[in-house]
């Protein structure tokens, strides 16, 4: 099963923490999946470093391109409330449709993710 890799992974993986060693192996089997959100939280930072060809290569990775429902979202926000899951953001929601649409599995370190999966049939990569 590929493997949506959230921010929190990526930025741990090039600043050396966190990881490693897992997403390295993810990479080198080809399991690694961005989308166009991911890909535009990222490339800002890696500017900033000037890590420009690490952003090139990170744009040639597999895309799963986005197709947002916002009902499916509102749905998703919903069963959260119900479920006590506050605080749940809209790129979070969005990122989450994008797995569940593509049947992926999600590689964060962001807690809103394992939360959601307790309630949402989102599947984490551990």
């Amino acid at each position: 099963m590929s493997v949506l890799v959230d921010t929190s992974v990526w930025i741990d993986y090039f600043r050396g923490e966190g990881s490693v060693d897992t997403l390295d192996r993810l990479i080198d089997q080809n399991l690694v999946v961005v989308n166009e959100l991911i890909l535009a939280e990222l490339l800002p930072f890696l500017y900033q470093k000037r890590q420009r060809k690490l952003a090139a290569l990170l744009q040639e990775l597999q895309l799963q391109p986005m197709c947002i429902n916002w009902t499916e979202i509102i749905e998703m926000q919903t069963v959260c409330l119900r479920n006590g899951i506050n605080g749940v953001g809209i790129p979070d929601l969005m990122i989450a449709q994008n797995v569940l649409q593509g049947g992926l599995s999600l590689f964060s370190r962001d807690r809103h993710f394992s939360l959601m999966a307790t309630c949402i049939t989102l599947s984490m990569y551990e």
